[in-house]
């Protein structure tokens, strides 16, 4: 006989445990499904290359840690999840030993960026006083809150004189904005990198108002102590104080659909899991809908849509390191602080080498000059390395599907070891002591190697689908769903594939959970946020 829940969860990622903890404690029976052997999804700390040597292998650089609900309404401190926020951020070493740093001091970031531009450094102060404005009333209240219609959002941002400044940008290519802003190319680099990293095209306008979150953030990356895979841990607890259930190695066949209706969830042994109110779904549109509720239970226009959505334009290649002592860059002769830094950005000696390697990853070509950013925890966190060593990463966007050789060519054993041998000899240039015999040993995660690990990550991405106008904010999957109600009866969707997107950033779960709760007059233990009330009653942003 079939087992019965309230809630049937798919996907164990931070997003699915997230909406489950939440629903949890509000007193529903929930079923967690996970295809892998356990959960976490990009939380993840593994042992990969020596004993002792603990590497992030996929989520390293924690943005939301002081905006997201989650940490105070689930109380992590009781799990002792700590957060190390390294006072300089971000540091950009060049060939002839200069270094541009920014710290989470304004002061001490406008002091590096004046060595360079001191019209840029005047500019940087007043960026940052606006983009933090923008964050602390807009943008922050906003990931927690449905996205309204694009332009009901635009008109209503024309109410505030803060909503017009951020409007004005939208027209704007991240480019235009970065160079509008800053005069020296150093300067222009490092800024257009973090703006774009994590899936902006430098090139294409719409989706400005990422910027300020972004360049916002660059100064307000956490490591978490012990490893990502901490705060999973935490979730993981949480859920099942509350009498969460979980399944791992879970393969699924399809969700049980009936005139309309999920029902539940069928298992490929057989087993089926019924759903009373609802099946929340944090995996990719694709999985989602057309492998698990069927096209024959969808109308062809949410199957066109659902057909139409794009995957991202790069993934990652990452070379986790084991080395026998940390870094020690020839710019920190200058600063010794240098060595310090939480991220290092290399290899792009100015704007034209940054903007050549995404431009050649549209052609399905690796650049020969392109650089990538490298982080190394243990120096902050010495848990992460064992005494004297230290444990790294090296970690460059990379197109998944190579024009020479296909996405099987990240696969062939003899080409990834050449690749990871030149982006650490490029480290080296920077940091002349990790010569190779410093390095004790590797592991490579090659962006088919993200595909095959995780089903959701399409094409090695890891927001489960490109950031794109037509695929953001209330288009994000598509209108019928951005919501987090589909038109499915009773299915619901809570992954990155919906707003306000990917990167660990607690938006979609947290959403899904109230959208849920709403539906079926749960009782929310939760409160609202303060700065989303706050930037409601201010009229910074639409209530929902």
């Amino acid at each position: 006989m079939a087992q019965k829940f309230d809630m049937i969860i798919i996907g164990g990622g931070p997003n699915g445990l997230e909406c489950g903890a939440y629903l949890a404690k509000a007193g529903q029976k929930c079923l967690l499904l996970e295809k892998r052997f356990e959960v976490g999804g990009g939380l993840a700390t593994e042992q990969v290359t020596l004993p002792d040597f603990f590497h992030n292998t996929h989520a390293i650089y924690h943005m939301m840690v002081d905006y997201a609900p989650v940490y105070q309404d689930l109380n992590f401190d009781e799990y002792l999840v700590k957060h190390i926020k390294p006072e300089l951020q971000w540091a950009m070493p060049l060939k002839d030993g200069k270094c541009l740093c920014i710290y989470t001091d304004v002061e001490k970031t406008c002091a590096s960026i004046a060595k360079f531009s001191k019209k840029d450094a005047d500019a940087y102060r007043s960026m940052y006083k606006l983009f933090d404005e923008m964050m602390k009333n807009i943008v922050g209240p906003q990931t927690f809150v449905p996205m309204g219609p694009a332009p009901l959002m635009a008109a209503h941002a024309e109410a505030t004189d803060l909503g017009r400044q951020m409007t004005a940008m939208a027209e704007k290519t991240p480019e235009e904005i970065v160079c509008d802003l800053y005069e020296n190319d150093t300067v222009r680099t490092l800024m257009l990198y973090a703006c774009c990293h994590w899936g902006l095209d430098y090139s294409q306008s719409g989706l400005s108002y990422l910027i300020p979150l972004y360049l916002n953030r660059m100064v307000n990356y956490h490591l978490v102590a012990g490893g990502s895979h901490r705060i999973s841990n935490a979730l993981l607890k949480r859920y099942f104080e509350n009498k969460g259930q979980v399944r791992t190695s879970a393969q699924i066949k399809r969700f049980i659909v009936e005139n309309g209706t999920v029902k539940g969830v069928e298992l490929e042994d057989g087993t089926q899991y019924l759903a009373d109110k609802a099946v929340i779904s944090t995996i990719d549109p694709h999985q989602t809908f057309l492998k698990y509720v069927g096209e024959k239970n969808m109308d062809s226009e949410l199957t066109e849509m659902i057909k139409a959505w794009q995957w991202e334009k790069w993934s990652l290649f990452d070379v986790h390191l084991a080395l026998s002592e940390p870094p020690q860059f020839k710019a920190a002769a200058s600063d010794p602080q240098i060595d310090k830094a939480f991220i290092y950005l290399l290899g792009y000696e100015n704007l034209a080498s940054l903007k050549r390697h995404w431009d050649e990853m549209t052609k399905g070509v690796m650049a020969e000059d392109a650089g990538f950013n490298a982080s190394f925890p243990s120096v902050h966190d010495p848990y992460q390395a064992p005494p004297g060593k230290c444990a790294g990463l090296i970690s460059q966007m990379a197109v998944y599907e190579l024009k020479d050789g296909g996405h099987d060519k990240w696969l062939k054993m003899k080409f990834r070891e050449e690749y990871m041998w030149k982006q650490i000899a490029k480290l080296q240039q920077y940091a002349p002591n990790l010569t190779k015999d410093k390095v004790l040993e590797t592991y490579i995660t090659a962006p088919a190697d993200i595909q095959n690990k995780f089903a959701n990550m399409v094409k090695g991405g890891y927001k489960q689908g490109a950031y794109h106008p037509l695929q953001m904010g209330y288009l994000r999957p598509n209108q019928e769903c951005s919501q987090y109600r589909t038109p499915v009866k009773n299915l619901y969707v809570g992954g990155s594939s919906v707003a306000p997107g990917g990167c660990v950033i607690w938006g979609s779960g947290y959403n899904c959970a109230n959208a849920v709760a709403e539906d079926y007059a749960i009782k929310k233990w939760w409160s609202e946020p303060k700065m989303v009330t706050d930037a409601i009653k201010n009229n910074y942003i639409m209530k929902p």
